[in-house]
């Protein structure tokens, strides 16, 4: 704060791998830091070298505080990264389901597509993340969504020998003839 209020402080400064001051503090989950930093101006957009925004940041590390913040303050639930992932999709990977239920509760697209065609319940899926693949379920997520390779989420939890989730996903109907690019069934 003290920094801040001298005036001499580049809120936009970058490191070595483009993060700015938001970007940190977000990854973090500094709310008041983040707080005194939008106040300044901030740019809650701002993206790293790797392209993920400060909002991307909070949801990696599951940070549900700086997801309300950065929310409240205008930030883009859909930002995508280079390979167009968007905060859902991250936090999922994580397996942080709290803030996967904010991020839905939010209004994040549970049907965007990564830049393989992946979907979150393909990634809780293949992860192994039951709770998650339930509550995915549960709002709605297509469970005969196919990637780049024609895979379904079921494809994605038989790879990986996920029983509970695979369970989860033929109780909801998926599929289990579907045929993936390669011809395979999930079985």
């Amino acid at each position: 704060k003290l920094l801040l209020n001298t005036g001499h402080v580049n809120i936009e400064a970058r490191d070595e791998d483009g993060h700015t001051p938001l970007n940190i503090a977000s990854y973090n989950g500094h709310e008041a830091i983040i707080y005194r930093l939008l106040e300044k101006g901030a740019d809650i957009e701002a993206k790293d070298r790797f392209t993920w925004t400060p909002l991307h940041n909070a949801a990696l590390k599951g940070h549900e505080a700086t997801i309300r913040l950065l929310l409240e303050k205008g930030a883009n639930i859909e930002a995508i990264n280079r390979d167009n992932s968007t905060a859902l999709y991250r936090a999922v990977e994580r397996g942080h389901e709290a803030t996967v239920r904010l991020l839905l509760e939010k209004g994040a697209n549970i049907g965007h597509t990564t830049d393989r065609g992946w979907t979150a319940l393909h990634s809780a899926a293949y992860d192994g993340h039951e709770a998650i693949v339930r509550l995915l379920l549960e709002k709605g997520a297509n469970t005969e969504a196919k990637d780049e390779d024609k895979s379904t989420p079921l494809h994605m939890a038989a790879y990986n020998g996920n029983e509970a989730t695979a369970r989860l996903l033929l109780e909801k109907g998926a599929n289990i003839e579907a045929k993936d690019g390669n011809n395979s069934t999930p079985l």
